[in-house]
């Protein structure tokens, strides 16, 4: 008879039958010697707490960009490779919903009209591909927000001065501040982590924070537009609150976009936000 197969050990979560131990990267906020998993969710988590006070902006942008899109206005996205693919995102869960059903909502993607964007791109350059298209595009009731973890991008920088001339607001998502980007718009959330990564992972976290608030000011947005206000069913067709998931309670939000030339708070830490309105001067809280 033949011997008794010796029983395979166990295999841990992530592991598989002779894989070798993941590398580990160098010291960091995991500390030295650390997985790369670790060193990555440290320093992840080193931003999230900061982060939080993020929200204000965010509650703000959302209040505004819910009353502008009620009154018929439009929302204006772009970015380059990753950022590319989280504007993209954005316009996903304004047109489409982000979890309870309501009208649909008027966001463009600039980068995904891929015949245009090569069009343009062919006969102007590549710094024209989303300017061109915001002087197209753009209305003076409409949000422009464009998304950078550099914010140096030349077509980005290019868009958000053509959209300043039309007479549109202009929004940043961005990494560490001073950049290009942040000093030609007129609002800017700035992730001030030296990690790419986790500066998109936050501008994902803010896309969907920013559409929570966008969904909870929406129904009175619509009222103060005189259009009528349809209920909001969820996914098996009950009528939900207007609320976050779950009936979540926030902090308030405005109800109306801003007077012009209105002061903007402004947050520092893990995020700031980068204030300019055509002065050139960055404000950040002490």
């Amino acid at each position: 008879m033949a011997a008794a197969r010796p029983a395979r050990p166990a295999r841990t979560a992530g592991s598989a039958a002779g894989q070798a131990r993941p590398a580990t990267g160098s010291a960091g906020p995991a500390g030295p010697g650390a997985s790369v998993l670790d060193a990555h969710l440290a320093a992840l988590a080193a931003a999230l707490l900061p982060y939080r006070r993020a929200e204000e902006l965010l509650a703000r942008w959302g209040g505004e960009l819910a009353h502008r899109l009620a009154a018929g206005g439009r929302l204006l996205v772009a970015g380059n490779g990753g950022s590319a693919a989280e504007a993209q995102h954005l316009t996903a869960e304004l047109v489409g919903k982000l979890r309870d059903d309501r009208e649909p909502l008027s966001a463009l993607a600039l980068h995904a009209e891929t015949s245009a964007l090569t069009a343009i791109g062919n006969d102007y350059g590549y710094d024209e591909v989303f300017a061109r298209q915001v002087r197209a595009h753009g209305r003076p009731d409409d949000i422009l927000l464009l998304m950078s973890t550099s914010g140096a991008s030349a077509n980005l920088v290019a868009a958000a001065h053509a959209g300043r001339h039309a007479g549109l607001r202009c929004w940043a998502f961005t990494g560490p501040t001073p950049n290009p980007l942040a000093d030609a718009c007129h609002d800017t959330l700035a992730i001030a982590s030296p990690d790419s990564q986790v500066v998109q992972e936050l501008h994902l976290v803010s896309t969907h924070v920013l559409c929570e608030y966008v969904d909870r000011v929406l129904p009175a947005a619509l009222a103060a537009a005189g259009r009528a206000v349809p209920p909001a069913t969820g996914a098996a067709g009950r009528t939900t609150p207007a609320t976050g998931a779950a009936g979540r309670t926030g902090p308030a939000v405005a109800g109306a976009p801003p007077a012009a030339g209105a002061p903007d708070p402004a947050v520092r830490a893990g995020v700031e936000v980068v204030l300019d309105d055509g002065t050139g001067r960055q404000t950040e809280a002490g």
